[in-house]
């Protein structure tokens, strides 16, 4: 008997863009909270769905990298589910500390307020603390 590729299925009914990326958005499980967009390609999805933790693809860096690997604020998947087109997933996560990397719970933390862009939650720990060096706000 031959065993089946974990995430095969999830795999074909994505639609992955011209680079070969399907939109993540991270939310928090047990609360709604939105945490964060980022981009997975094929690999990012299959070891999600292996181990049971968040993997993303960095454009920046043009790699892989597991949610956590650098500041330890890792995200373990609860339940992984595609959108209506296949073009976007909703990874339902449990985060462990900050999941911004400027050191707030969440990458959303503005918002507009009276025509202005406002900051709506601070930051929880200093960046140099979860990287050792600066990073952009």
């Amino acid at each position: 008997m031959i065993k089946p590729i974990p995430g095969a299925e999830i795999l074909g009914a994505l639609a992955f863009d011209a680079d070969g990326l399907v939109a993540a958005i991270a939310q928090q499980h047990d609360t709604g909270e939105v945490l964060m967009l980022a981009w997975m390609n094929r690999d990012a999805v299959a070891r999600t769905l292996e181990s049971g933790e968040a993997w993303y693809w960095s454009r920046s860096r043009g790699k892989l990298w597991r949610k956590g690997e650098s500041s330890g604020q890792t995200q373990t998947l609860v339940d992984f589910r595609l959108d209506c087109d296949g073009d976007a997933v909703l990874l339902l996560v449990d985060q462990k500390g900050v999941a911004c990397h400027t050191g707030r719970r969440s990458c959303f933390y503005r918002a507009t307020r009276d025509g202005k862009l406002a900051e709506i939650a601070g930051v929880q720990i200093d960046p140099k603390t979860l990287y050792g060096e600066d990073t952009k706000k």
